[in-house]
């Protein structure tokens, strides 16, 4: 300009327009090498070019050397000057592009909420991802000091099953965030680091004790008891069992022993398996009541028609509980259930508690090859069994067995004799195998009256048990 040189002059000015062009405005990667290369270039052929042209036009006092110096300085510091701005505008660009980052992974949480867990957790982690690298790689910036507040919100947000009472779906959010300590660090995460605990221990506690006497229930109060020992929540499951225990011992006294019971077994378990030394006394207390909801559920059972479940559960419990009271009465009602689910109208009312050994006079023989079991119920109940009989065989028909059982000359059947008060009885004759091929049950009914003596055979028919061999 000053040798009025004015072609070289606006040469220098469309370089610096173009390089102008490409770094404004101020992004995060800043101006591309290339262009600041070409610049530099542009500067130095300037410069010769301006020297050359200089020493060879008169200019007169227009350049002497104070003035000269004052240019000089004006030219440096205006590039200087702008390579600090745009510093500071590349920083802010960077700020921006973080606090959009941040913006991004707070709009990600947002977005989970009233979702189940299972379904988020992916985003969930992209979100925690975010938080991370702006914590690590751009510590100082102003995404990075709001990331604090961010984790506040996003621990709320994940365990927001907790916060609505939704204490089993709470679990699983609340374990993934006991795991962040490990990613995020203790320091970083400060009061934030614990905030899961005790929210989790409660979490199991409640979950577990709605799971309690189901099929597999309870594994969160075991969880709990492992995890968390001297929490308070884990300070509720002794009391808690007992009272559950109390609660189906109630039951017991209602309309499903049986359901009761079960759900008694199931807490037994549970309690077995309790860390520690918390087990023996809640299986004590749940082994006795068990006890006493196995003969109700039985007797229920017989009550309402389910005679071969009656049978069974009466029969395990006699022979479970050999010192129990109740013992002999299961043992009888168990013997007419198992009638009855033959002989449904023997269970029309539970057996009197009474056996054979005073009445009439009742002889059963046996005139099969195999052992013959013979449970009977009315006035009396009882069972007895006859062993094989030697040399016996099976029989065609029924009336061939009706015309010559028991009858061979010269032979001993198997026999015992009974002692039965007057009434109507119902009989269940049980063979094992006879043959080597097995053999139905049999069933039928008698009354017994006064001043009679009563004969019975029992014997084998191919194809079934036979008949009663003529009351008489």
């Amino acid at each position: 300009m000053l040798i009025r040189a004015w072609v070289p002059a606006a040469l220098c000015w469309a370089a610096t327009a173009a390089l102008l062009l490409v770094a404004l405005p101020a992004d995060v990667d800043g101006v591309p090498g290339g262009a600041l290369l070409g610049y530099a270039v542009v500067l130095v052929l300037a410069a010769a070019d301006a020297a050359r042209r200089a020493r060879r036009t008169p200019i007169g006092w227009r350049l002497r050397a104070p003035i000269a110096a004052g240019l000089g300085i004006v030219l440096l510091a205006v590039p200087a000057s702008g390579a600090l701005a745009y510093d500071s505008a590349q920083d802010e660009a960077v700020e921006e592009m973080l606090l959009d980052r941040l913006d991004k992974a707070d709009r990600l949480v947002k977005a989970q909420e009233g979702r189940p867990f299972t379904a988020t957790e992916s985003e969930y982690r992209d979100a925690l991802g975010t938080y991370r690298g702006l914590l690590r790689d751009h510590a100082g910036s102003r995404a990075a000091d709001r990331v604090p507040d961010r984790l506040d919100t996003y621990y709320k947000s994940v365990a927001a099953p907790y916060a609505d009472r939704q204490y089993c779906e709470a679990i699983e959010p609340l374990k993934y965030l006991r795991t962040l300590p490990d990613s995020l660090g203790k320091d970083r995460l400060g009061r934030l680091a614990s905030w899961p605990d005790n929210r989790l221990a409660d979490s199991f506690y409640a979950c577990g004790m709605t799971s309690l006497g189901k099929t597999g229930g309870g594994t969160d109060l075991r969880e709990l008891m492992s995890t968390f020992p001297t929490s308070a929540a884990a300070a509720k499951v002794v009391p808690g069992i007992r009272a559950a225990v109390d609660e189906r011992a109630d039951e017991l006294k209602g309309p499903d022993p049986c359901s009761a019971t079960t759900e008694l077994r199931a807490i037994r378990t549970t309690a077995e398996t309790l860390p520690g030394d918390t087990a023996a006394p809640l299986r004590a207390r749940t082994s006795a009541t068990i006890r006493s909801g196995s003969y109700a559920c039985g007797v229920d059972d017989f009550k309402d028609g389910r005679y071969a479940e009656a049978a069974k559960t009466l029969s395990g419990f006699a022979d479970t509980y050999k010192d129990s009271g109740k013992r002999k009465r299961a043992r009888t009602i168990a013997i007419a259930a198992e009638v009855a689910a033959a002989r449904p109208q023997a269970g029309h009312k539970l057996p009197a508690q009474r056996g054979p050994g005073s009445g009439q006079e009742f002889v059963i023989k046996n005139d099969g090859p195999s052992t013959v079991e013979i449970l009977f119920t009315g006035p009396a109940t009882g069972s007895i069994k006859l062993g094989p009989c030697l040399g016996c065989t099976t029989y065609s028909s029924r009336a061939d067995g009706r015309a010559k059982a028991c009858k061979a000359s010269g032979r001993s059947y198997p026999q015992k004799t009974l002692r039965l008060p007057a009434g109507e009885y119902h009989f269940l004759y049980k063979r094992g195998t006879g043959a080597g091929n097995l053999v139905r049950d049999h069933s039928d009914g008698a009354k017994v009256q006064g001043g009679y003596r009563y004969t019975d055979c029992a014997y084998v028919v191919r194809g079934g048990l036979g008949d009663f061999e003529g009351l008489r």
